[in-house]
């Protein structure tokens, strides 16, 4: 886990250790889902009291981090 995202945490423990907003049960990828699916921060914010707006920035950069890092091998065909 980059320590520039304390706010994200795996714990094997919760979620099948799926990389969650630390103190929560919600995982960057329900966060992610949330905002692929139009829900604006303000509405992901007055619906998951529990977050704030660091965390949601932190998922985002979570979610680039790990992207980044991803190989992509294009097919022969």
């Amino acid at each position: 886990m980059n320590a520039e995202q304390p706010s994200i945490t795996l714990d094997p423990n919760v979620l099948a250790g799926k990389p969650i907003i630390r103190g929560t049960r919600i995982s960057v990828e329900f966060v992610i889902g949330l905002m692929a699916d139009g829900w604006s921060e303000a509405d992901i914010l007055a619906n998951h009291p529990g977050i704030k707006h660091e965390d949601i920035l932190a998922c985002l950069s979570y979610a680039r981090e790990t992207l980044s890092s991803e190989r992509v091998f294009p097919s022969a065909a």
